[in-house]
C-alpha cells in the first residue's frame, strides 16, 4: 500500500470538518472494524511506487484505553498533518509510509490491537478515524503496547528495510507500563497463531528492532504516569523511552525523534520550533543520540 501522495488540500478539506465535531462525532465506531482486526492478517505492506519510489515506513501505535482515546483525537484533528507536513517539508526520511494503531490490554479489551494499512496520502486519516476507541484497559498495572512489536516484527513487509537497509520507525504512545509477557494464548486470540511459548517484552522489541528503529513516548500529563512508568521504561528502551509532556506535540517530537536518529543535533531540531513546542521536544528529546552513537547504553539491531 501507500502508493499515492500527500495533498495538503485534501487535509485541509478533511481537518475543517473534524474540528467542527466531537470526539465522539469523529470516532463513530462501537466495535472493532473487520478491516483493522489484526486476526488473520498475513501482511502489512509497505512498498515502494512511482509516487514513493523510496518508501519509508512509519508505525505510530497510540493507546486507545481510559482517556487515552485524546491521542487519536489529537492526532486525527491536527497532528498528522504536522507529522506528514513537516516529514516531507525536512525531510529525515523519504516518502513516508504511515501506519496507524490502537492499542489496548490483551488481558481484558475486545480489541486490544487495531491496525490500518500503510499509507502516504489523506487515507491515513481516513483511517485512523474508523479505529474503535474502546476505553477499557487499566487495574492490572500496563497495557499491550509489545503488541505493536509483535505485529511489525511478524506481520509487516516493509521496502526500506528489505531493499535499503533502511530500518522503519515505530513510536508507541501511552502512559502505563508495558505489560512484561505475551501469552501464546493472547497471541492466539489476537492473531490467531500458534506459538510455543509465551514471549516476553524484552524478546519482543528484540523482535521488532531488527527492522525498525523503536520508540515510546510517555504521555506526563495523566494521574497513571509516575516515576515508577518512567523507570520501567527507561530499563527496557534507555533513551528511547521519551517523555511526552503535552499529548497535542506528539507529532512534533516524533518528527524531531526521527530527525535526530537520522543525524540532526538535539539542539538543531529543537531551535527548529517555536514557543511551548520547542519545550515539549526539548524536554522529549532529552539524551537521544543518533542511532549507533557511541555511549547510548542500548543495543542496536
Amino acid at each position: 500500500m501507500g502508493g499515492s501522495t500527500w495533498n495538503s488540500s485534501d487535509w485541509d478539506s478533511f481537518s475543517a470538518k473534524t474540528n467542527t465535531q466531537s470526539t465522539a462525532q469523529v470516532f463513530t465506531q462501537r466495535g472493532m472494524p473487520p478491516h483493522l482486526n489484526p486476526l488473520g492478517v498475513r501482511m502489512r505492506e509497505s512498498r515502494d511506487s512511482a509516487a514513493n519510489p523510496e518508501s519509508h515506513a512509519l508505525v505510530v501505535g497510540v493507546d486507545v484505553t481510559g482517556s487515552m482515546g485524546k491521542l487519536a483525537d489529537a492526532l486525527v484533528r491536527k497532528g498528522l498533518g504536522v507529522l506528514v507536513e513537516e516529514l516531507l517539508a525536512r525531510r529525515p526520511v523519504k516518502n513516508p509510509h504511515i501506519m496507524c494503531m490502537g492499542v489496548g490490554d490483551a488481558n481484558g479489551d475486545s480489541a486490544p490491537l487495531q491496525v490500518t494499512q500503510f499509507e502516504a496520502d489523506i487515507r491515513i486519516a481516513e483511517q485512523l478515524s474508523e479505529i474503535w476507541l474502546e476505553g477499557k484497559g487499566g487495574g492490572n498495572g500496563g497495557e499491550s503496547y509489545h503488541l505493536a512489536w509483535y505485529f511489525a516484527a511478524r506481520h509487516t513487509s516493509i521496502d526500506c528495510f528489505e531493499k535499503r537497509k533502511k530500518k522503519g520507525y515505530l513510536f508507541t504512545v501511552g502512559d502505563e507500563n508495558c505489560h512484561k509477557v505475551l501469552s501464546r494464548s493472547q497471541v492466539k486470540r489476537v492473531f490467531g497463531e500458534d506459538i510455543e511459548r509465551d514471549l516476553t517484552s524484552e524478546e519482543l522489541l528484540t523482535m521488532a528492532s531488527r527492522s525498525y528503529h523503536v520508540f515510546h513516548l510517555l504521555v506526563e500529563e495523566s494521574g497513571t504516569y509516575d516515576s515508577n512508568v518512567k523507570a520501567n521504561w527507561t530499563k527496557l528502551l534507555g533513551e528511547r523511552a521519551l517523555p511526552l509532556s503535552d499529548h497535542t506535540k506528539l507529532a512534533e517530537l516524533i518528527v524531531s525523534t526521527i530527525q535526530v536518529n537520522e543525524g540532526a543535533s538535539v539542539a538543531d531540531a529543537v531551535k527548529s520550533w517555536s514557543g511551548d513546542t520547542s519545550v515539549v521536544v526539548a524536554r522529549g528529546l532529552n539524551g537521544l543520540k543518533p542511532a549507533g552513537a557511541a555511549g547510548t547504553g542500548l543495543v542496536r539491531f
